[in-house]
């Protein structure tokens, strides 16, 4: 029933991620909301708040395509791209078939199916949007520009980085902790920063700047955007506050009929040098809800999802094609899928933090957007296919977008079985990307993929591990792991892999990396539950949070953190397990940012919830785990756990705690 329930959770993502149905009701932000009303009375394992959101998916997507003739495109875009020259003015011209090269683009790279190539004109990009059109049964004239829930905090969500990094840099002199990060190397923004002096932090339609040197907090400041922004992240990094939203604007049409709601990502860079008073140095605005960032030598890069308007005229180039600072992305910067189909964008922006006046570099994937994983010199775009080119198994895409300066450069694409479950699926390492995936089977798309989840009918799913070279080329590969598993969480290490599957135990599973082209499991540790996720704890050391179930697999017995000893990754041991009764879940899951981890200080702590959400934190040693801290919070929502200096921040929503890190003793409070 496991398999069932998340194969019917897939279609429905799948049907949602082409509908297009408004943030929040899309499937992650149904989840993140059912999850926050979980009770005792709903101890399945994952069964209450899939089912509900599938439901409740299904519902809108009836509700939105009502006049579809089925549900699900089956054709997303998939992956020829190429490089072109940064740019963002109009353009327009006459139309060809590019299939899966597209010879008269401004630029090419990669080398036969992972070729990548960039739009001819306009003209070329409406023909693939209404063969989608087509495909869905559209052709009456549905169209719809509201954007799905931003991916920042789903943790989009790591490779052999420690996570939240530890700096000695702050203003009042101290250590302090930072974001629980992807990528070793490249930043991120959050809801909730420090620089060791001051907290920012998201608050509704506001960023608080509150001053921590001392024991008393004091609010220093306070950054208000208009009602119609939405505020979802930001960034410090020395005298500089980036701030990320997405602003909704509606737009009528001809006559005042047939308008439009448009979403648009903004950065808006501040001068913070008196942080009690906050200076514009800049922004950048662009097409599409806002999904991550990366910062990267001083260059932030800014990545938001656009649908285009499927009913648009083809003159009405603005309704389809992204936007950048109010100017459409050029052609030649825009990389086209291999299917002759799309009708959604990855558009990835740069500016830089010294000088946020003029932006570096904007380019635009046409495609469905999927995962986002930022290495320190690559952006890597996938997609998850359902039953599209005939393939009796779900795939994933990869586009590979190189970045350096600000300046963003097409690299290849390709195509492999089986889908990813998170960010923490797919890694690089000394040039070659690594990603495990689960292959399930298709049998059908849109009504007639309900139809046969709902006969009951048992498809088998298994895993696949691949190791590719710089041009995306498949250098060694693994197939048919863990049959009847899908994948519940990874973690690549440097020259090893971890990854867990589950149905009834938890089969760790590790991974000689070492040659690219003969990748080897070498160890399976098999206990009872799962990990959900998977952090380096130190040398030889492993730390897997997630739930404890009964033998059955089927009933939670109580969110668990184990510690494995990977010393030896060929014979690898749970050395100590520690289990949280009476609580049903975390959002660990989904969201690392939520992770506070310090392994030098030998601290990590997270949220968990069940009649009750507490925050807890535990620490490590040869005794076992010990809990340090927990705190039971007045309501759900998201919550970060910081550190500066001798003091750890509490921060839930509009209220912030300050806690002695010797002893956990309550220092102060403020209501924001």
């Amino acid at each position: 029933m496991e398999d069932r329930e998340k194969k019917l959770e897939e279609l429905i993502r799948s049907m949602a991620e082409d509908t297009g149905i408004p943030a929040s009701i899309h499937p992650d932000a149904m989840e993140k909301k059912l999850e926050a009303v979980k009770t005792a009375k709903k101890r399945k394992l994952r069964r209450a708040y899939i089912a509900a959101a599938a439901a409740a998916c299904l519902c809108v997507a009836v509700g939105i395509a009502g006049g579809y003739t089925h549900f699900f495109s089956g054709n997303p875009g998939a992956a020829d791209m190429s490089s072109g020259s940064a740019g963002s003015a109009a353009g327009a011209g006459g139309s060809e078939d590019a299939g899966t090269a597209n010879s008269a683009s401004a630029g090419e790279e990669g080398s036969g199916e992972n070729l990548i190539a960039s739009a001819e004109d306009y003209d070329e990009i409406y023909e693939y949007i209404q063969a989608e059109r087509e495909q869905d049964g559209t052709a009456d004239g549905f169209g719809f520009t509201a954007e799905t829930e931003s991916a920042a905090d789903t943790g989009a969500s790591a490779s052999s980085t420690d996570g939240a990094g530890v700096s000695s840099q702050g203003n009042a002199g101290n250590s302090y902790s930072d974001t629980n990060v992807r990528e070793e190397g490249v930043g991120e923004a959050d809801i909730v920063k420090t620089d060791g002096g001051c907290l920012y932090i998201v608050n509704g339609q506001t960023v608080e700047i509150v001053g921590i040197e001392s024991a008393e907090m004091e609010e220093l400041s306070e950054i208000r955007l208009a009602d119609d922004c939405y505020v979802a992240e930001l960034y410090v990094q020395d005298d500089r506050l980036a701030i990320l939203y997405t602003r909704t604007e509606y737009g009528c049409g001809e006559n005042g009929y047939a308008g439009a709601y448009r979403d648009y990502t903004c950065a808006v860079i501040y001068d913070i040098s008196d942080r009690t008073n906050p200076v514009k140095a800049g922004n950048i605005s662009q097409s599409g809800y806002y999904n991550t960032m990366r910062v990267r030598d001083g260059y932030v890069y800014v990545i938001s999802n656009f649908y285009a308007d499927m009913a648009a005229a083809r003159e009405d180039t603005h309704a389809y094609i992204p936007e950048v600072q109010g100017n459409m992305i050029e052609a030649s910067d825009i990389y086209m899928p291999q299917r002759q189909m799309g009708s959604q964008y990855t558009v990835i922006s740069s500016i830089s933090l010294d000088d946020p006046a003029e932006k570096a570099d904007s380019i635009a994937v046409f495609g469905s957007s999927g995962i986002c994983y930022v290495s320190t010199e690559n952006i890597y775009i996938t997609e998850s296919w359902y039953g599209q080119d005939d393939a009796d198994v779900t795939q994933t895409s990869i586009r590979k977008v190189a970045y350096k300066d600000g300046i963003l450069r097409g690299v290849a694409q390709t195509k492999v079985d089986g889908t990813l479950k998170d960010s923490f699926s797919i890694d690089e390492y000394n040039g070659y990307l690594r990603l495990v995936t689960t292959v399930s089977q298709v049998s059908g798309s849109g009504l007639t993929g309900l139809a046969d989840f709902f006969s009951g009918a048992e498809q088998e799913d298994s895993n696949s591990l691949y190791v590719l070279d710089e041009n995306l080329e498949i250098t060694g590969e693994i197939h048919d792991l863990a049959k009847d598993e899908s994948i519940y969480s990874a973690r690549f290490m440097g020259e090893t892999g971890y990854f867990v599957t589950f149905k009834q135990v938890d089969p760790l599973f590790s991974v000689d990396l070492s040659d690219p082209a003969d990748p080897e499991i070498i160890g399976e540790l098999k206990i009872p539950g799962f990990s959900e996720y998977l952090h380096p704890y130190g040398d030889g050391l492993l730390l897997g949070i997630g739930m404890d179930v009964d033998e059955e697999g089927v009933t939670t017995e109580g969110v668990k953190v184990s510690m494995f000893d990977v010393s030896d990754p060929s014979d690898v041991k749970e050395t100590e397990n520690y289990v949280l009764e009476d609580m049903y879940g975390t959002d660990v899951g989904y969201n690392y940012k939520s992770v506070f981890v310090d392994v030098e200080k030998n601290l990590f702590g997270f949220m968990a919830y069940g009649d009750v959400c507490e925050y807890f934190i535990f620490t490590y040693d040869d005794d076992g785990f010990r809990e340090v801290f927990s705190r039971e919070l007045p309501l759900y929502g998201n919550v970060r756990g910081q550190y500066a200096g001798d003091r750890f921040y509490l921060v839930n929503g509009n209220m912030v705690e300050s806690f002695a890190m010797d002893g956990f003793q309550k220092v102060d409070d403020i209501v924001l």
